[in-house]
């Protein structure tokens, strides 16, 4: 299938089925695992679209559903989420506003999937932040920083 569905966690913890362009083989993805740079699971296509963010389109999809936003903090598989939750000083604060297709975490290079909790607190500071001093104005920067990091290939996902 052309499009990928994935249970997330979104506004108020509820669950929704998120979509993207299909970019793993299907034969050997297993749903409830963290992408890992160089995943052998990625197909050549599929790299291109993550490389260049065309693997989010579908989710406007889900902003016309009412289930996310274009900025926001990025949704999380729902295994991640109850993990993260345990690990993670004010990780629910997250599910506060509907998540986005971007965010300020991503615009600032943190994307894409990691293990390292450091790291991901930094991810998790930068949602709080966004949601603590959210502006229309913010929101336009947001998305300019998002199609320029596109267009000039800057702090992209693996």
């Amino acid at each position: 299938p052309i499009f990928f569905r994935q249970k997330r966690v979104g506004k108020d913890g509820i669950i929704f089925e998120c979509i993207k362009y299909r970019t793993m083989n299907q034969e050997i993805h297993n749903f409830d695992q963290i992408t890992q740079k160089n995943d052998p699971r990625i197909y050549a296509f599929g790299n291109f679209l993550r490389k260049t963010n065309l693997d989010e389109f579908p989710q406007f999809i889900n902003v016309l559903l009412g289930q996310m936003s274009i900025v926001g903090p990025r949704p999380h598989m729902i295994k991640e989420d109850d993990m993260l939750a345990k690990e993670l000083s004010k990780y629910r604060i997250r599910h506060w506003v509907r998540p986005g297709i971007t965010g300020l975490a991503a615009v600032n290079g943190f994307r894409g999937g990691t293990e390292d909790m450091e790291l991901m607190q930094k991810r998790i500071n930068f949602d709080i932040e966004y949601i603590e001093n959210w502006s229309l104005l913010s929101d336009i920067k947001i998305c300019l920083g998002t199609f320029g990091a596109m267009l000039f290939r800057r702090n992209l996902g693996h």
